[in-house]
């Protein structure tokens, strides 16, 4: 089960992710990931506090923007990740990749250092 909520503060889109991304729920954080791509969005953080399980599906969403990031000069930055769910990015190689943080507070403060 997945839940997906957005907000905006002030120009930085947030995307909280809560409970399993999988093969069956990945198309929903896929579908945030975009909408926010395609509005424009500049500023794009994922508030991993509340995910507790990411599949290669899963994965497979972050690893399918990275390029489109860079080529929209977005900021895109994933924080609150359990050691559990992070583990599984180290592992592939996606903290290399992708900007990891602890706190929404570094996070905020990573998009407003890059502008």
């Amino acid at each position: 089960m997945i839940n997906i909520t957005k907000e905006s503060e002030e120009n930085v889109h947030i995307i909280k992710v809560e409970g399993d991304v999988d093969a069956a729920s990945s198309i929903y954080l896929d579908k945030a990931i975009g909408d926010a791509l395609t509005r424009g969005q500049k500023k794009i953080l994922i508030d991993c506090t509340e995910l507790e399980y990411i599949s290669s599906a899963g994965l497979g969403v972050f690893m399918s923007y990275i390029q489109d990031f860079e080529n929209s000069d977005s900021q895109f930055v994933l924080f609150g990740l359990s050691e559990r769910v992070a583990g599984v990015f180290e592992i592939l190689g996606l903290d290399q990749l992708l900007t990891i943080v602890k706190t929404r507070e570094e996070a905020l403060m990573r998009v407003s250092d890059e502008v």
